[in-house]
């Protein structure tokens, strides 16, 4: 079988995208994700995503982690609907299905804002926050973050504090000018990786709701580049919450399977 495939990425996040508007991928075969997503026996990338028809909206965005497994990626959203405006499926905004429901998002030249669901949540602890922004996030401050073992450290609490099913573990350092640095192991990937969408998303309610910024609009700085975080707060639910910036189409070619 060979497959075309289009490689995306949005601030260093990288997905390898399919258009299955057909349903000809054999989503079942999650071996053959897997090797897509090898960087070195595939084509690579932190996942796969398959853009789809879909009766509720523009399209349906089946998102798939490197180890084949399923959840919301906000990055991977953001090229979503990059990847939809270039194969004429819409123009400067949509509404696009996923896993955890319908998103909309607006795109002009190479930046997407995407909103994200509401988060009604965020579980204090002494020293971590817990919220699940479409994906489940642990939110840590840390010191000297250009340092820190992220894959070591990420890897021991993503299975030692949250067993198999694991979350996403974010190490987070607050810069000078009001902004973050981040740095995210993530489950599914099992590694750190340059940049989460539903990582930095999380991170920015946690540092608002822990006093660490009165903003509604975080920047957030991660290894594979900066995004921005908006947000209102009705209550105690963060609403309206927007997450911007690049997205990219990187190469386009066919794979043998």
């Amino acid at each position: 079988m060979i497959l075309q495939f289009f490689k995306y990425q949005g601030t260093g996040n990288d997905f390898v995208f399919i258009d299955n508007r057909q349903q000809t991928f054999p989503k079942d075969n999650t071996e053959l994700i897997t090797k897509l997503c090898d960087r070195r026996f595939g084509i690579g990338g932190d996942g796969l995503i398959l853009l789809e028809n879909d009766s509720a909206s523009d399209f349906n965005m089946d998102y798939y982690n490197a180890d084949a497994s399923q959840s919301m990626c906000g990055n991977g959203g953001r090229c979503a609907v990059a990847f939809a405006k270039y194969l004429g499926i819409i123009e400067n905004e949509t509404t696009f299905n996923a896993i955890d429901g319908l998103h909309f998002a607006t795109i002009e030249g190479d930046i997407v804002n995407l909103k994200m669901n509401d988060v009604d949540e965020i579980r204090e602890k002494p020293l971590y926050s817990f919220l699940d922004t479409g994906s489940p996030h642990h939110v840590q401050l840390v010191e000297h973050l250009e340092k820190f073992n992220v894959q070591k450290e990420g890897a021991k609490l993503r299975y030692g504090l949250y067993g198999e099913s694991g979350s996403n573990i974010n190490f987070v350092e607050q810069s000078g000018n009001g902004a973050f640095n981040v740095r995210t192991y993530e489950r599914g990937v099992e590694d750190e990786t340059l940049s989460c969408g539903t990582g930095v998303t999380a991170v920015a309610l946690a540092m608002h709701k822990l006093g660490k910024t009165t903003s509604n609009s975080v920047r957030i700085n991660t290894p594979g580049g900066n995004l921005t975080i908006s947000f209102k707060l009705k209550g105690d639910t963060y609403t309206n919450i927007f997450l911007k910036g690049p997205a990219k189409q990187v190469y386009k070619g066919e794979v043998v399977c």
